[in-house]
C-alpha cells in the first residue's frame, strides 16, 4: 500500500459528519448504487483503499470472509469496492472517537 494516504482525509473529522459522508466523498459506494459511473471522488484515496481491500480479500479475517460471501452474488469488482468502503468506514469510526479501539470480528 501506498505510504501516507492519511494526508488525502487529514485528521480532521469534523468535516465528514458521518461515515457515509467520507464514503461518497472517496465515491466508494457499496451494494446499494450499482448503476451509473462512481463518478471523480478521491482517486488517490480509492486506488489505496482498492490495493487494502484486495490484501484483505486473501485473508481469513471477517473483511476476507465479507469478500468471499459478496463475490459469489455480485462478482469481483463490486465485492471489492464493498470491502474498501468496509475499510473506510472503520477508519472513520477509529478517528472520529479517540476512545474506540479496532477489535477484528474473526471470519466466522
Amino acid at each position: 500500500m501506498r505510504c501516507g494516504r492519511l494526508t488525502e482525509i487529514g485528521t480532521d473529522m469534523s468535516l465528514f459528519p458521518t461515515a457515509d459522508h467520507l464514503a461518497s466523498w472517496a465515491r466508494l459506494f457499496g451494494l446499494e448504487n450499482t448503476s451509473g459511473p462512481a463518478g471523480k471522488g478521491n482517486p488517490w484515496l480509492r486506488g489505496a483503499l482498492g490495493e487494502t481491500a484486495v490484501s484483505a480479500a486473501r485473508t481469513d479475517t471477517f473483511l476476507g470472509a465479507r469478500y468471499r460471501r459478496i463475490v459469489k452474488r455480485c462478482g469481483d469488482l463490486k465485492a471489492l469496492v464493498t470491502v474498501a468502503r468496509s475499510i473506510l468506514v472503520t477508519v472513520w469510526h477509529l478517528m472520529n472517537d479517540p476512545t474506540a479501539r479496532y477489535r477484528g470480528l474473526g471470519h466466522d
